[in-house]
């Protein structure tokens, strides 16, 4: 479900790359390489898409080659660019661990990684696992065209794999074949219980210390802020739910609305769906589309969260969301010829109209 864009709309995007690494270097393991052909062919894709819906400002997910990238996007007409990590080497040129990016047709005034509170760290301390984020995120201050400064946020989340090793891999006492095969059954089964869990933990904890992180530094400035990013899961259920958290108990109700009205997070989608004119019967029934396929099952991963000042109903509003846009041809009918060095998730771009 779309709106028309207008030229005059500020337009954001949040675009999983998908493995955007120049040869000769590898992803993960000495056979991930590209040849000349396929790099050119990605390199292709990608600027297709810019040139076709010119995002103003763009998020990045899984970049390994920051220069190449940086080239890549100058070239789309992206004068500012921004990289706060690099990935890691395994050995060589092998590499794991891919970063997060930014890039923008307006000036970036500030760019940071996003470090835990000092209450997070104070509560951080009280357990037996330092914290850490598996991606560092992205922070970037950007002057936007009469909105002024807004903080910028570009996240990678934990993913759903399963993060335990063979360490407590059961011991086999016994020489039967039968079971020796049941007890690697079972040792698979513990591994992806508590390996899963163990994901899931890191994700809700990633995104609860950027949350905090975005609520104490948008306290000190009060810019309007975006979160996007490949979240690697469903944002309103499970670890990931308090993203949207709008209240607490601590206070009464007309004092939430009074004093915590201004650090709502709000799903672009929602805000999109809620300035349509829709039949109130068909409202339940329309769902935001998918952004990632697993085999026949979609799920939606990326998202485009906004702070309070992007939300209609909000006194202070500046924008509204009139555009909401999912670009998917090449998950649900692609071209070999065209998509097949593409990306594995669909790139979400939202419009923004300035108020006036």
């Amino acid at each position: 479900m779309t709106a028309d864009i207008k030229a005059r709309d500020i337009k954001i995007a949040t675009f999983n790359l998908c493995n955007f690494i120049e040869p000769p270097s590898a992803f993960y393991d000495f056979e991930n390489i590209y040849t000349d052909e396929q790099w050119q062919k990605k390199q292709q894709w990608i600027v297709s898409y810019l040139e076709q819906y010119q995002p103003d400002v763009i998020g990045f997910q899984e970049v390994f080659s920051a220069k190449a990238l940086q080239a890549l996007v100058k070239r789309a007409d992206y004068p500012y660019f921004a990289v706060i990590d690099k990935p890691q080497p395994i050995e060589d040129y092998i590499y794991q661990s891919p970063v997060v990016a930014i890039a923008s047709k307006y000036p970036i005034h500030e760019v940071s990684g996003v470090a835990p509170t000092d209450l997070a760290i104070q509560l951080n301390d009280a357990s037996e696992t330092p914290f850490g984020f598996s991606r560092q995120p992205l922070r970037a201050t950007i002057a936007v065209p009469e909105l002024g400064m807004c903080d910028f946020y570009v996240v990678h989340f934990k993913s759903k794999r399963p993060m335990l090793n063979d360490e407590c891999e059961p011991q086999s006492t016994v020489a039967s074949n039968n079971d020796e095969r049941k007890l690697n059954a079972l040792k698979s089964l513990r591994h992806e219980v508590l390996g899963s869990w163990a994901s899931s933990c890191q994700r809700g904890s990633e995104a609860a210390y950027l949350l905090d992180a975005i609520l104490c530094r948008k306290f000190e400035n009060n810019y309007p802020a975006i979160l996007m990013g490949d979240f690697n899961d469903d944002l309103n259920t499970g670890v990931l739910s308090h993203l949207l958290t709008h209240s607490t108990r601590q206070l009464s109700e007309d004092e939430n609305k009074q004093f915590l009205a201004g650090y709502q997070l709000k799903d672009s989608w929602a805000l999109f769906t809620a300035g349509q004119e829709i039949n109130a019967c068909d409202a339940p029934s329309i769902s935001a589309p998918f952004t990632y396929y697993y085999g026949a099952r979609g799920s939606r991963l990326d998202y485009i969260l906004l702070s309070s000042e992007f939300d209609p109903n909000y006194p202070e509003n500046l924008a509204e969301v009139h555009g909401y846009h999912v670009h998917d041809k090449h998950l649900i009918n692609p071209s070999y010829e065209v998509d097949s060095f593409s990306t594995d998730h669909a790139i979400v771009m939202i419009s923004l109209r300035i108020r006036h």
